[in-house]
């Protein structure tokens, strides 16, 4: 492993104002990663997905910080959330040979869907760019993922369709309220 490089001084600074640009660029988020230890990212994408979810699963409409969170779009997050509902789904199937069907469509459905929805909002005229529109509602699937999670565990124990129609119901919801406040905070539609 090579030795991190010496900080460069900013122009015109003394050595005793020393600055550090390299980070000041990553505080300010003006610097690549090319030299970051591959841990440091993906630990700082993670949080990042992390935080994201957290405002997820807590919907607030007053919450300053969502608008911040939505201008800050990625894709780790959706597509780790759509593989996590396409495996839970897949593995609920009562024949196994469908399993491939399912997964495949679930993953399709979900992308081609938040793509479909995206390309409507710029046609309305939104303000959103397409990723992070996509990124919006790839977040926003998470509570359906959660659900059918909570479903396939209780599935080992229980039968119950009410059960199943109850998480359901309960995940739709949860991603539908999040959704409307992500979209309401982005103010997707300009005023005319």
């Amino acid at each position: 492993r090579r030795p991190h490089p010496e900080p460069r001084l900013a122009p015109g600074r003394a050595a005793g104002h020393m600055v550090d640009i390299e980070s000041n660029q990553l505080r300010l988020g003006t610097s690549t990663t090319l030299d970051e230890p591959v841990i440091e990212t993906v630990m700082r994408d993670l949080r990042q997905v992390g935080a994201k979810l957290r405002v997820v699963l807590v919907p607030t409409s007053n919450s300053a910080g969502v608008v911040a969170k939505l201008k800050e779009w990625d894709l780790w997050g959706p597509l780790l959330i759509c593989l996590l509902l396409s495996c839970v789904l897949s593995m609920s199937t009562t024949k196994q040979d469908q399993s491939p069907l399912v997964f495949s469509s679930v993953f399709v459905l979900v992308w081609v869907g938040s793509a479909v929805v995206t390309v409507n909002a710029q046609l309305l005229g939104g303000r959103l760019s397409f990723f992070q529109s996509v990124c919006i509602l790839g977040y926003c699937v998470f509570p359906l993922a959660i659900a059918a999670t909570v479903q396939l565990l209780l599935s080992l124990m229980f039968k119950s369709l009410a059960l199943k129609l109850a998480l359901v119901s309960i995940g739709f919801v949860w991603s539908t309220r999040a959704s409307v406040v992500f979209i309401g905070q982005a103010d997707i539609l300009q005023a005319e």
